[in-house]
């Protein structure tokens, strides 16, 4: 292990550049073909077997011997932000950034790629590496899964991260369960009656009823659900009205829910219908609810984690593996591969000691690039642990 890790640490300066070029050249979901089109030839030049798949996902194999099969994922499109930074490597693409540190998951995973081919003869079984579009949706996991990316041959643990600058670098957070919420949409129409502002008795307010609605849906989360459980609804935006002087007879809603348990996911449409129907009613309004179920919770396996933590409590390049106390409300497609085969997602610690970076999904977000070699390492001790008994 001593001889990879001192290569990796030989690679810094490669990764660093990968990571830069992606963050220069950022492209949304299912649109990253810039990005494909050099992680492919990154991986063909290192002599794997390359497929592109779900668009612009692209899954490179290394066969070595019979063993187990373990599959490693990076996600690789930016979002629709313009980019605030005055780094020499700042976004060329306007109104896109990587800001959520797809680009250094990206490099991470091209190196890890890289590593690993070098040191294929101390190997067995089969490593996936899987490269993502879309995470940041409309969702490319699930493409991915459909596509086989997790058979021929079958995956037997599959391995994600995220860099956060809310942990200092050299920290490896990890969860026993629940890493991040289920992320579900409300689209609702409130249906009144128009009328002249002077005789509201005569007309249906559908303001004033969906004023009432996005009231009384935060009683869903303080008096509907245990307060042993996360949950939020978050209404976030409202349209509705033609003038000052006139009753709305439309007002449309949207908003998100986030659950972190599964069951309660589940009844969420119910509970928060009901409340929309009494209130509605009480008006002599009407109303129609659209809600789609996004991604799913996304739930780590706790015997793998319990079996992988020990071991990467020994690896030196690590200040800290640490569980995180409680679930990101934030969402994740790595739930998708979770559904299908056992795995585990951490968190990279990348906010240097300082801990002063922005937040992912800032105008200004960057990590510490240190980072870069500790997720190489971090993927690299997870496969070597799945297949040493081989």
């Amino acid at each position: 292990m001593k001889k990879i890790i001192d290569f990796v640490n030989q690679m810094e300066e490669e990764l660093t550049a990968l990571r830069r070029d992606l963050h220069r050249h950022p492209e949304l979901g299912f649109a990253e073909h810039r990005t494909a089109k050099k992680v492919k030839n990154y991986l063909s030049q290192l002599g794997l077997e390359v497929e592109e798949v779900a668009t612009t996902g692209v899954v490179a194999t290394l066969k070595v011997a019979p063993g187990p099969t373990i599959a490693l994922r990076a996600d690789m499109d930016a979002l629709p932000i313009t980019e605030a930074t005055d780094v020499d490597y700042k976004s060329q693409n306007e109104g896109v950034m990587h800001a959520c540190g797809h680009d250094g998951h990206t490099a991470i995973l091209l190196a890890t790629a890289k590593v690993l081919t070098k040191f294929k003869d101390h190997l067995a079984g089969t490593i996936k590496f899987i490269f993502q579009p879309a995470e940041e949706g409309p969702g490319g996991a699930k493409p991915l899964i459909e596509a086989g990316v997790l058979t021929d041959p079958e995956v037997d643990n599959i391995f994600g991260l995220h860099i956060n600058n809310q942990l200092p670098t050299g920290t490896i957070g990890v969860q026993k369960s629940a890493v991040s919420a289920a992320a579900d949409e409300i689209n609702l129409k409130v249906i009144g009656e128009s009328g002249h502002a002077s005789t509201p008795q005569r007309g249906i307010d559908a303001i004033y009823t969906a004023g009432e609605i996005v009231t009384s849906l935060q009683s869903v989360i303080s008096r509907q659900i245990d307060p042993h459980h996360t949950a939020v609804i978050n209404l976030g935006t409202i349209e509705g009205g033609y003038r000052r002087n006139v009753i709305a007879d439309e007002v449309q809603i949207t908003g998100t829910v986030r659950t972190t348990d599964p069951d309660l996911r589940e009844q969420m449409p119910h509970k928060i219908e009901r409340v929309i129907k009494g209130i509605t009613t009480s008006q002599g309004a009407d109303y129609e609810l659209d809600y789609n179920f996004g991604y799913p919770v996304l739930i780590n396996d706790t015997p793998l984690v319990e079996e992988m933590v020990p071991k990467l409590k020994e690896v030196d390049s690590f200040n800290q593996i640490k569980y995180l106390p409680r679930p990101s409300m934030g969402a994740e497609d790595f739930a998708y591969y979770l559904r299908e085969v056992p795995g585990v997602f951490f968190r990279l610690g990348a906010g240097g000691e300082t801990m002063d970076y922005y937040d992912a999904h800032n105008s200004k977000f960057n990590f510490d690039e240190s980072a870069l070699k500790l997720g190489v390492i971090l993927f690299i001790t997870l496969t070597l642990e799945r297949i040493k008994d081989f």
